[in-house]
C-alpha cells in the first residue's frame, strides 16, 4: 500500500466524525513529510478548524501513517 492510499485510508476514518458536524475533508496531497488537505463545509469557516486539524487528524496522521511529519490546510 502506498503512502497515499495509508493517508487516504486514515482520512477515511475521520471523515464520518468530521461529516456529523457538517463538514469534510479532501486529501491533496503529499510532499516532504507533510499532508495537504482542504476543509469543506462547515470545517472550512468554523472556529475550531486548528484544533480539528492540530489536535485530531494531524495527531492520528502521524500516530497511523509512517512518514507523515505534519497536516497543512489548503485554503479553500
Amino acid at each position: 500500500m502506498s503512502i497515499d492510499e495509508k493517508i487516504q485510508d486514515v482520512l477515511d476514518k475521520i471523515r464520518p466524525f468530521i461529516q456529523n458536524d457538517g463538514g469534510d475533508v479532501e486529501y491533496i496531497g503529499f510532499e516532504d513529510g507533510i499532508v495537504k488537505i482542504k476543509m469543506l463545509g462547515n470545517c472550512a469557516d468554523c472556529m475550531l478548524l486548528d484544533t480539528t486539524v492540530n489536535d485530531g487528524i494531524e495527531m492520528i496522521l502521524m500516530d497511523e501513517v509512517e512518514g507523515v511529519i505534519g497536516v497543512e490546510v489548503v485554503d479553500n
